[in-house]
């Protein structure tokens, strides 16, 4: 399987002719959806989710589904089979890939801002992108994508989410609202010049790919 790191929260799984895309939204280029032969999307704030551009892709392609939770599917309503609803503990193949479901929250950004739907998703017994939440799965995790920085996010419990799911590798994701130098110290605290982990953290840079 192929990694293809898009533009903040995206990600896209080859695994010969399939594709998988991950939460395509507002930071990412549309380009991303390219190929896709489905779609998944974790929770819908606008750099995750931007339904207009799933309904152009939807009409573009007959072939294309969404799988996500309620609440981004009630925003994509009169679409029928094509959009599927998961939860917690579902697992479902999605354009042959095995797919398990994992979480229901938001991460909380404050105690005043209501929390909303969130779930992540474990493709392949491999990658698995908790969305905006530090989700940890209850089966072995190859590959985390980790969300590197966001409004409702602390370093610390970052390092502690790397530690708590104990996956063979890490790659950052959700770090479209840093600068380099924000880059650069978050990525350090992850990695090398931290308190340490038992996994190997490293960033890829939009257009960047990596082999599973």
């Amino acid at each position: 399987m192929e990694l293809l790191k898009h533009g903040h929260a995206c990600v896209v799984l080859r695994d010969g002719e399939r594709r998988l895309v991950i939460d395509p939204g507002g930071f990412t280029d549309p380009a991303a959806m390219d190929g896709a032969d489905a779609v998944l999307i974790t929770h819908e704030h606008a750099d995750h989710f931007e339904p207009q551009r799933i309904r152009a892709a939807l009409d573009s392609d007959p072939a294309l589904e969404v799988w996500t939770n309620k609440s981004v599917a009630a925003q994509l309503e009169g679409l029928g089979e094509r959009v599927r609803v998961v939860g917690h503990g579902d697992a479902v193949t999605i354009a042959g890939f095995d797919v398990h479901v994992y979480g229901e929250l938001h991460a909380e950004i404050h105690p005043e801002i209501p929390r909303i739907a969130n779930v992540g998703f474990l493709v392949g017994g491999q990658v698995f992108h908790p969305g905006d939440a530090l989700t940890v799965p209850d089966e072995p995790v190859a590959t985390l994508l980790v969300p590197m920085h966001a409004p409702w996010s602390r370093t610390a419990d970052v390092i502690d989410y790397v530690r708590a799911v104990d996956a063979d590798q890490a790659f950052a994701v959700h770090d479209g609202l840093l600068n380099d130098t924000g880059l650069g110290v978050v990525g350090g605290l992850l990695g090398e010049r931290g308190p340490g982990t038992p996994t190997p953290f490293s960033r890829l840079a939009p257009g960047d790919t990596a082999e599973l």
